[in-house]
């Protein structure tokens, strides 16, 4: 199994997705966006929500390539601008802790 920063890494998707994806998550609210998506984001830690988000566009992308009748473009985008949106959070909250880290300090110092 990968880990989480590997699956973000070799996510690759058309272009029109990606950047659709890319523009809409700067448009992106948390505490909306997810309740639509996800059952009780809340409770969750933000791996496990971003596991949920790869799992969910797997899913959609699968749809896509097979030409089920029952995709949505739309769904899809939704989907990939949460990940998009989540995944700059936890690649800078990882950025965060590693510069903490090599300055001696733990993240709670900081």
């Amino acid at each position: 199994m990968q880990d989480l920063v590997t699956r973000l890494t070799l996510l690759n998707r058309p272009r029109l997705l990606a950047r659709s994806a890319r523009f809409g998550a700067d448009d992106y609210v948390r505490h909306r966006d997810l309740k639509r998506l996800l059952r009780n984001p809340a409770s969750q830690g933000l791996a496990a929500i971003l596991m949920q988000l790869l799992d969910l566009e797997a899913a959609q992308e699968a749809a896509r390539k097979s030409q089920n009748p029952g995709y949505s473009f739309a769904r899809h985008i939704e989907v990939l601008i949460a990940l998009v949106a989540e995944s700059r959070v936890y690649l800078a909250s990882r950025a965060t802790k590693g510069a903490a880290t090599k300055n001696g300090a733990t993240l709670g110092a900081v």
